[in-house]
């Protein structure tokens, strides 16, 4: 992550950069990072100086970290974020009545570098918070790709990567909870409406619940490569997959139709339509257990079904992938290269072997229904930090200036504004 490059940086002649084109495994929408902010003017004799010194010093640490900032030091950004949450929770509580003295700045990191400003410390909580579940998203997306991979088209993630990605992802949701429950919830509403897209209620709640989705998708590999997991258990893990993925499309409709908000659509779909080629293709299996001919004619259908999925969801793959910023997908691995494998060929061979059963039955077949299942993965729960006890203390109330300090502060404006 990092600002604009610089001129000579952007257009360097003397050698051509190497493009970068970015693997998704766990789709990200773009991370937001705090700009330079005036804090120490606006709070100026509403509370002490050392109080709004830390405040601007534990902001500061946040920006120079989110600049520079890469894998290896989310860890320390996350912890940052954590330390700032008790003093700035302090510019929300009503009886300071400093909600909107200070205008928060935050920009984009996608294509469009966008700037938002507001006067609201409501927003900054809410940013901060965004901020923290897009770390966690952008760890479990790391998790899931490996770095010493030797072929490319071989991809082996280890069991105690995915069980930390979906700790991971986990937590993500859990933050994006906090966010629509405990703060949306308090925002005025005047604020609420010059909110970015992506910090608006149905995208926060579709990017949760598709955390949950890409969680389950996890636990259905680790499934798969189980020798004690059973068919009921692997139906069940695709089938609550499914599920989630719909809500998460539910929750986007309407709110966005452009832009990454497309791409982020676009991702939804691909894995909707993989997790439900998974649920036919184990409620096929599961059916043709069946002692009647209704059943293997049944198991038939979905596994044709879960052709017809598998084949459409290669399609909402690279329909994805091309989207704008251009992205790409991870080589089919896990549960659902098994079921690439597997798919097609039971398929082909049920249809094959019960093609008697068809012709004898002159009526049509309709594709059953797939079994709804209660879900299992709930966001980890995130309770705000209590306020820095700072906030209550002597050491916030501002210092009684003399008239020498106060006209020394006019000058040190007016040289500002100059």
């Amino acid at each position: 992550m990092g600002c604009t490059s610089s001129i000579s940086k952007r257009y360097d002649i003397r050698r051509k950069k190497k493009l970068c084109i970015q693997e998704v495994v766990v789709f990200i929408p773009p991370m937001k990072i705090p700009m330079e902010t005036d804090i120490l003017r606006p709070l100026r004799g509403l509370i002490s100086r050392d109080l709004s010194e830390r405040l601007l010093a534990l902001r500061n640490r946040i920006l120079l970290l989110a600049e520079g900032t890469d894998v290896s030091a989310i860890s320390e950004l996350q912890q940052s974020l954590e330390d700032y949450m008790p003093f700035l929770l302090g510019l929300t509580k009503k009886e300071y009545r400093l909600e909107e003295m200070v205008e928060f700045k935050w920009k984009s990191l996608g294509d469009d570098k966008r700037e938002i400003c507001i006067a609201s410390s409501w927003y900054e909580l809410l940013s901060t918070v965004h901020m923290m579940a897009m770390l966690s998203l952008s760890e479990a997306n790391t998790m899931l790709i490996p770095k010493d991979s030797k072929d490319v088209c071989e991809r082996k993630v280890s069991e105690d990567c995915k069980k930390t990605a979906v700790d991971l992802l986990l937590k993500a949701s859990g933050y994006l909870q906090c966010c629509v429950r405990y703060i949306l919830v308090q925002m005025p509403q005047n604020v609420k409406l010059r909110l970015p897209k992506d910090l608006q209620e149905g995208v926060l709640e579709a990017i949760s619940i598709q955390a949950l989705g890409l969680g389950t998708e996890m636990q259905l590999g680790m499934a798969v490569e189980s020798q004690k997991a059973t068919l009921s258990v692997k139906r069940r893990l695709a089938c609550e997959q499914v599920s989630y993925f719909a809500q998460a499309h539910h929750c986007l409709s309407g709110c966005v139709s452009e832009g990454y908000g497309k791409k982020h659509i676009l991702f939804i779909k691909w894995k909707y339509l993989e997790a439900k080629a998974a649920a036919y293709y184990y409620h096929g299996l599961i059916l043709d257990k069946g002692n009647k001919p209704i059943d293997h004619i049944s198991a038939v259908c979905c596994l044709l079904a879960a052709d017809e999925l598998l084949i459409d969801s290669k399609r909402a793959c690279l329909s994805f992938c091309l989207d704008v910023p251009v992205t790409r997908a991870p080589p089919v691995w896990g549960a659902m290269k098994h079921l690439h494998q597997k798919i097609p060929e039971v398929a082909s061979k049920k249809s094959q072997m019960y093609a008697y059963l068809f012709e004898q039955e002159k009526s049509p077949h309709e594709l059953p229904d797939l079994p709804d299942f209660p879900l299992s993965l709930k966001p980890d729960d995130y309770e705000m930090p209590e306020v820095d006890p700072s906030w209550g203390s002597e050491k916030s109330e501002p210092e009684i200036q003399t008239l020498k300090e106060h006209l020394e502060d006019e000058e040190e404006d007016a040289v500002e504004i100059e």
